[in-house]
């Protein structure tokens, strides 16, 4: 996923029979899950995902249940552990709360940046976050995108009740005291080894400060002396005392400090009946300034309840865009809490009309995001989002754009700057697939400046380096091994890591820079960018049957080497842009079935890791989509369940999660930039998707069901349909998909094949 080391992929079967798995089933029926389900928002279950099997390993979904707004710049969510790389703030397997954090971190094998967090306390000030700790119960804990609730125990009998619901950069948290307890907050600006800054104002109950933490500056060389993440929290009650601390000394009754493991504290008057602590956190990455106009934007007033319901009121119009029917309860909690999970990223990281750069260090105007998993997120959440977010996307490749206009190349993975994670460059597939899908609200030349360079330009020390996983404080990685691929047609395994999945992903690039050539009329481009897009031809080798890196003198390298998070089986049949070309060149259609029946009988089939989620919907350009029916039901139902350990592998901002949708709507997106979408089985007798402007596309299968899983015909508004796809125009326009389903494989599309792709 996003992490390069090769991934466990023991979880074969997420329904496994343990007792984890267990314990989840029955907390699925708990706070989560406990609304009445009378809105969309009330099917979301935010503890999908926050579980490992007890395991407390990082290969997990590393979901977290955040509070929050749709693509939310600043998430919150209850610290029950400190967040690092490879280590999320909440799981669900811990049984303490030290803090409540307002987060950036948008996955487990990213780091956090510019968070903050705020810590109840009553008694004695405690700054470690192993000191302090609360415990808590899971029956006393509610959950939800718009609202989080939890009781801690602050022992003798004494409770804290913590509440949180959010704005897009804003935190408002209420916190209850018991009586007679002297109730406190800590704010907590930085840790350990990072120095920040806080200050402390009685007079307008406000502390400020600034946290300049990027837990990930080291996996790129860009240098931003500027960058900080800002914060003023107001409290609307008057302080007794305050102080500020660094690491664990306290200074009582001091207003500034400055250095490592900064914060500040105050303490308010205990009441006889309890004491009720509201508090408003505005953050930023501008200024202060600009935290406290978010503030007065976003929060002007202090009716919580008010903010909440606004809250859900916002997720149900955004996850009320999809609604479903013949869905058991289960399956609408995995649905909707997908829909949740798509929806997070990638993150608004603009402020009103104005974004600080990661790239050039400097503040600009206009609209901008973050955490582009782009390995992951090409194949199916980014394609979900020009269904599900249209108005937003315009302004998503704008941002991927202003950061080549600032940085020199589009990013493959921000956060919020260069980390070169991972492989190829996958903006490339974004910014062609919106273009070809008429999304026009962004500079089309300068798209193809952008994916132009990705294609045609090595990275700086590309014949030095051999880029592997993770490496420290190096240039932006890019295509890494570009210069052998233009000289030799393939990146070569003696010269550069990753080699044989590199070639094969920058071949699909090469293929979304050429439809962004011909839309700015570039027609020699096209051409010469579709005939390079051949170049995976050049690994296969026939001997085999399967892929396989090359070394730069051509001859084969070790058929275990060059792969990023796979192996021959996973990588043999990525080829997105071109299945027919690759069909004819393994020998054929049943050449290619055997081989793919042996993926799949063989166990080779890992679907907790991106590189594997096309594979079901291949059968479809073979003459067997019968396979693929069956196939795609399989793994929807082996890798995803309602319980905190409901997603087999990281969720990759979005896209173990976009599969799902898009499998349950009964088609999938195997070549996003094309457009096209190729047909499964979709999991529920009707799926209806609410379009801009009022129109509806349904998915209508009447007599669908867990043994009627095989298509026998279908109709597209009333026509019959032949082939197993369906295109975005045709989602576009509305109308309803119709199929009739039945218990037996049938010759529905049999016939069809795809045509290779042209050089």
């Amino acid at each position: 996923m996003d992490s390069k080391p090769r991934r466990c992929t023991s979880r074969a079967d997420a329904r496994r029979a343990s007792l984890w798995a267990a314990l989840g089933a029955a907390l699925a029926t708990g706070p989560a899950a406990a609304a009445d389900a009378s809105s969309p928002v009330d099917w979301v279950n935010t503890y999908i995902g926050t579980g490992s099997d007890g395991a407390g390993g990082s290969d997990y979904g590393g979901t977290m249940p955040l509070v929050t707004t749709p693509f939310g710049t600043t998430n919150w969510i209850a610290q029950t552990r400190e967040n690092s790389i490879s280590v999320s703030s909440y799981a669900f397997e811990d049984h303490t709360i030290s803090g409540f954090i307002g987060t950036h971190q948008p996955a487990i094998w990213m780091g956090d940046y510019g968070y903050v967090t705020l810590i109840p306390e009553v008694d004695a000030i405690k700054t470690a976050q192993h000191d302090r700790g609360l415990p808590f119960a899971r029956s006393d804990e509610v959950t939800t995108p718009y609202y989080y609730s939890v009781l801690l125990d602050a022992g003798g009998g004494r409770r804290i009740r913590a509440e949180i619901t959010a704005t897009d950069h804003c935190g408002l948290l209420r916190f209850t005291f018991p009586a007679k307890a002297r109730p406190s907050v800590v704010v907590e600006a930085t840790r350990f080894l990072t120095p920040g800054h806080v200050h402390v104002d009685p007079a307008a109950r406000e502390i400020t400060g600034d946290n300049p933490d990027r837990m990930d500056a080291h996996l790129s060389n860009v240098v931003l002396p500027h960058f900080k993440g800002y914060f003023v929290v107001q409290f609307r009650t008057a302080f007794r005392s305050h102080g500020v601390y660094l690491g664990k000394e306290l200074h009582p009754g001091l207003g500034t400090a400055a250095g490592p493991s900064a914060g500040a504290y105050t303490s308010f008057a205990p009441g006889g009946a309890g004491t009720v602590i509201e508090v408003k956190v505005g953050t930023s990455f501008i200024s202060l300034e600009q935290a406290r106009r978010n503030l007065h934007l976003e929060l002007p007033g202090w009716d919580f309840e008010r903010q909440r319901a606004a809250l859900k009121d916002t997720w149900n119009g955004k996850l009320g865009a999809l609604s479903v029917e013949g869905a058991s309860d289960e399956q609408r909690h995995i649905f909707y809490t997908g829909l949740y999970h798509a929806l997070l990223y990638p993150k608004l990281f603009s402020e009103h009309g104005r974004y600080y750069s990661a790239f050039d260090d400097r503040v600009h105007r206009g609209v901008s995001y973050t955490a582009f998993s782009l390995w992951d997120t090409f194949r199916a959440e980014n394609s979900l989002l020009t269904l599900l977010a249209p108005e937003r996307v315009d302004g998503m490749v704008q941002a991927l754009l202003q950061d080549y206009r600032e940085g020199g190349w589009m990013p493959k993975w921000p956060n919020p700057s260069y980390t070169n994670i991972m492989i190829a460059t996958h903006a490339d597939s974004v910014v062609a697939e919106a273009i070809n899908k008429g999304f026009h609200g962004f500079d089309y030349r300068l798209a193809y400046q952008a994916v132009r360079k990705d294609a045609m330009t090595p990275p700086d020390g590309d014949t030095t380096r051999d880029w592997h996983d993770r490496q420290a404080h190096v240039p932006y990685e890019a295509r890494a091994g570009l210069t052998w691929y233009k000289k030799l047609g393939y990146v070569a395994a003696d010269k550069t890591a990753e080699s044989a999945s590199s070639t094969l992903e920058d071949t699909y690039d090469d293929y979304a820079v050429a439809q962004v050539a011909r839309a700015v009329g570039r027609q020699d481009d096209y051409r010469f960018f579709i005939e390079r897009s051949h170049n995976y031809r050049n690994l296969y080798n026939p001997a085999t049957g399967f892929m396989q890196a090359r070394n730069a003198d051509g001859s084969w390298a070790d058929p275990d080497a060059g792969w990023t998070e796979g192996d021959k089986w996973v990588y043999t049949y990525s080829v997105l842009h071109d299945v027919p070309g690759l069909m004819a060149l393994m020998g054929g259609a049943d050449k290619y079935n055997a081989t793919l029946d042996e993926h799949f009988r063989g166990d080779h089939n890992h679907h907790d890791n991106e590189p594997s989620h096309h594979y079901g919907y291949l059968y479809d350009f073979s003459g067997q989509p019968w396979k693929t029916q069956a196939r795609v039901r399989q793994i929807a139902h082996d890798y995803y369940t309602d319980t905190p350990n409901g997603i087999a592998g990281n969720e990759d901002c979005g896209q173990m999660s976009a599969w799902y949708i898009f499998t349950a709507m009964g088609f999938y997106p195997l070549n996003p930039a094309s457009g096209d979408y190729m047909i499964g089985s979709p999991l529920f007798s009707r799926v209806t998707l609410t379009l801009p402007g009022g129109r509806r596309f349904v998915v209508a299968a009447p007599h669908n069901s867990a043994t009627n899983l095989y298509i026998q015909s279908a109709r597209l508004n009333g026509q019959p349909l032949a082939a197993p796809l369906i295109t975005w125009r045709d989602i576009q326009a509305g109308g309803v998909l119709e199929f009739d389903m039945g218990p037996a494989p049938s010759q529905w599309a049999a016939a069809w094949r795809g045509a290779p792709l042209a050089p």
